[in-house]
């Protein structure tokens, strides 16, 4: 305590600096969800992006891989920093650098927190998911999930979460799709996927999808809101649309009573709210300690 009291004033401002930065990093994290920065990426891929254009992508695009701005073909790119390019709007492309990298690390964080999740989540095994109506909650593929028509995800408030834990690969039939009943922007999809992702030619999807492996869109296919993620594979593109803008939810009225997940379910955001109430409280006790200490000088 002693050596405390007698820190510099210099010292002392650099201290209280120092807690007001993290605070307001953790008050950062907190806000952008469990996808932390991987969130503001429509496409990112590890080994590669390849893309047939001309895709329509609202968001950033990246890959973090050694191969730099090889990696990244189908879009303008330049190895470590963000360029724009005419498919890609609200965002840039990034073939590697430290942003990249950065999303890469947080959307691997996310995949095992989500992925966690399968021992509490409901079982859809050996269901094909075209024809479900799934309202907030956990579910689970304990092999490969199929979907062909059409899958509903009904929401019945703001704040709402439905992941899909799949342990294998996720794939969609030529012209399937995901509608959303009752969304707005507050609430969430996230389909974990084991294996690779593959969806096929004009699906309408929703969601972010993070897969271990690999992503194929096949041509025309779209996802209205989410991230498209590869942790350690490629993402494949020909001619398709992705939005992480959820204005886009196809919401559609007059849907039958959804199935019950293991109740309505809050995605952990990267860290307890206690946590950041600490972050934004130290800089403030610093401060008073700061001046309590002038004074009895």
């Amino acid at each position: 305590m002693t050596k405390y009291w007698h820190l510099s004033a210099g010292k002392m401002k650099v201290f209280s600096l120092g807690l007001l930065i993290l605070s307001v990093l953790a008050v950062n994290a907190h806000a952008q969800g469990i996808l932390g920065t991987a969130g503001s990426f429509a496409v990112l891929g590890a080994s590669t992006v390849t893309n047939v254009p001309t895709s329509t992508i609202s968001g950033n695009v990246g890959v973090w891989s050694s191969g730099g701005a090889n990696a990244i073909t189908g879009f303008s790119s330049s190895p470590g920093v963000g360029v724009s390019d005419p498919q890609v709007t609200n965002g840039s492309v990034y073939a590697g650098g430290p942003i990249a990298m950065a999303a890469q690390a947080a959307a691997s964080s996310a995949y095992t927190t989500l992925m966690g999740l399968s021992s509490s989540a409901t079982s859809l095994t050996g269901q094909n998911l075209g024809g479900l109506n799934l309202g907030a909650g956990v579910y689970n593929f304990t092999s490969s999930a199929q979907l062909t028509g059409a899958l509903t995800l009904n929401f019945t408030g703001s704040d709402q979460t439905i992941v899909i834990d799949i342990a294998s690969t996720l794939t969609t039939a030529s012209g399937s799709s995901v509608k959303i009943v009752g969304g707005n922007s507050t609430d969430s999809v996230y389909w974990v996927v084991g294996s690779s992702a593959t969806l096929g030619s004009s699906t309408s999807f929703e969601g972010n999808i993070i897969a271990y492996g690999s992503d194929s869109l096949v041509t025309g296919a779209t996802d209205g809101c989410g991230s498209i993620i590869a942790l350690t594979g490629a993402v494949t593109l020909e001619q398709n649309t992705i939005s992480t803008g959820c204005s886009a939810y196809n919401n559609t009225p007059g849907s039958p009573t959804p199935t019950p997940g293991p109740g309505t379910y809050t995605v952990p955001e990267g860290g307890s709210p206690l946590l950041y109430l600490c972050f934004s409280l130290l800089p403030i006790g610093a401060m008073w300690a700061f001046r309590f200490r002038r004074r009895s000088i």
